[in-house]
Parts: structure tokens; C-alpha cells; sequence
């Protein structure tokens, strides 16, 4: 949760000081496909493992699966890497259809299990939802931090949009506020390096944002100036456009962080 320091703490990981911390995902169509990737992680490579709901083939109409890919991920991962649970809706790039009751539901699922040995340390929340203030005070009170996320494979709004769309997930109870834009342009790269800067510098939370894309991959390697909290890398198979190894962006990382 939010700390007075607007540090976010889970478990071995403190979002929000120092360096961005790198989450990967996890993206496989059954539970035990999602517990083996976790194992296969390299050692050190992540300091945040994001379990990809919707790529869990069946997720949207079934709680049991939903269930079991959680605990089977997290049984499969070190103690000190904490787990974040995303369902991702059509709308904003997951892999299966799903309503709105549909997504609210998985959410639910994750935290009616969570946290704990078996559970999610986090769960991400879309701004869009209807219910998505019900939806993080649901899974705050539970113990679990909330990434309220917003996606955008289009475009890139302007810069005082994006920070609107920030500050309206932080006024929903977020955590963790992130956005994810489309660049079309240099231009639209720094509108949301700019925006970021904004939004973080009077923050009271830690700030996610990527530009997907080629175009946008010095928003994961550089970010951090900026004051991004986390960039994504993968192992294996990627969950959106532009993310590189995450054993390279590590290294990236080091070099950037430990000069400064």
C-alpha cells in the first residue's frame, strides 16, 4: 500500500524510490503454462511478475481458473517478488472478450484470495470500469495495492490529457497510476515524457507510463528521469508492443541509474 512517503511497498520491492523496478509479465493460456514461465524466470531479472489474466484461455466466465492460475504463480515465484494480478479488457488490448461484469468479477476473484501464500499482492483496476472506485477500495481493504491503468493503442492524447487521466486515477484511490499511449511521432513521445514529468513531480504516489512501440522505447529505457516508478521487460512472450528482453533492460537501467 501508499505509504506517507508516496512509496508503494510489496513485499522485496519499493516502487517509487530510487530506479524504476522492472515487471514482466506472464502470458500463457493455462495455469500450469503460467506457474512454468514463472519458474523458468531468471533469478534477479524481476522485481515485479505480472500475471496476464485475460491470456489465461477461459478466465472471463471461470473464478476456479482464475483462482488457480494465482496461486500456482505465485507458488512458482521467490518469496520476495510480489505478484500483480491483470485482466486486461478487449477494449484495452486483452487477449478474450469480457464485459464490464466480467472484468469486475476476475478482480474480485483475485482479491477474494489475496493477499497471502496463495494471492496477489496487487491487482490492476482499468479507470474505465464503471465501478472502478468500488473496485480499488474493494481490494485496498483487502490488503492488496491497486494499479488503476489506462491503455491507449491508438494515439497519444496531448499532454495535458494524459495528465488528466493520471490525476483521475489517483482521485479513484490508485496506488499506482498508469497510462500506456501509442506514439506516432517524436512529438507524441515527449507529450507523454512531459506529462509524466508533470504529473510526478507533485505526485503523492508512484506514476507508470509507457509509449508502446518502437517509436516509444526510450520512454522504457528512460522513463525513470522522468519519473516513471516501472518499465515492463519480458522473458519469453511479450504482452504489448515494444518491450525488450528484460535482462538487456535491466542492464540499461544500471548503466542510466548508477551514473546519476
Amino acid at each position: 500500500m501508499t505509504t506517507s512517503d508516496g512509496v508503494v511497498r510489496l513485499r522485496g520491492t519499493r516502487l517509487g524510490a530510487g530506479s524504476p523496478r522492472v515487471c514482466v509479465p506472464v502470458v500463457a493460456t493455462t495455469p500450469d503454462a503460467a506457474a512454468a514461465a514463472a519458474r523458468a524466470l531468471p533469478p534477479g531479472v524481476a522485481d515485479v511478475v505480472e500475471l496476464r489474466l485475460d491470456h489465461v484461455t477461459g478466465s472471463a466466465g471461470d473464478p476456479g481458473l482464475v483462482r488457480a492460475a494465482v496461486a500456482a504463480v505465485r507458488a512458482a515465484l521467490p518469496a520476495d517478488v510480489p505478484l500483480l494480478a491483470t485482466f486486461r479488457s478487449a477494449r484495452e488490448g486483452g487477449a478474450q472478450p469480457a464485459d464490464d461484469a466480467a472484468c469486475a468479477r476476475v478482480v474480485r476473484t483475485v482479491v477474494a484470495g489475496s493477499p497471502g501464500a496463495d494471492g496477489a499482492d496487487a491487482v490492476d483496476v482499468e479507470l474505465a470500469a464503471p465501478d472502478v472506485a468500488d473496485l480499488v477500495a474493494h481490494a485496498q481493504a483487502a490488503g492488496l495495492a491497486v494499479v488503476v491503468s489506462h491503455h491507449d493503442f491508438a494515439a497519444t492524447p496531448p499532454a495535458d490529457e494524459i495528465v488528466a487521466v493520471l490525476r483521475r486515477q489517483r482521485d479513484a484511490g490508485a496506488d499506482v497510476c498508469k497510462i500506456a499511449v501509442m506514439p506516432h511521432d517524436a512529438d507524441d513521445v515527449l507529450a507523454l515524457l512531459s506529462a509524466t514529468r508533470r504529473f510526478a513531480r507533485d505526485a503523492d504516489r508512484p506514476v507508470v507510463t509507457v509509449a508502446m512501440g518502437a517509436l516509444g522505447l526510450v520512454t522504457r529505457l528512460a522513463g525513470g528521469v522522468f519519473g516513471s516508478a516501472m518499465t515492463f521487460g519480458s522473458v519469453g512472450a511479450v504482452s504489448a508492443p515494444g518491450q525488450l528482453d528484460a535482462a538487456r533492460l535491466r542492464d540499461v537501467l544500471d548503466l542510466l541509474h548508477d551514473a546519476g
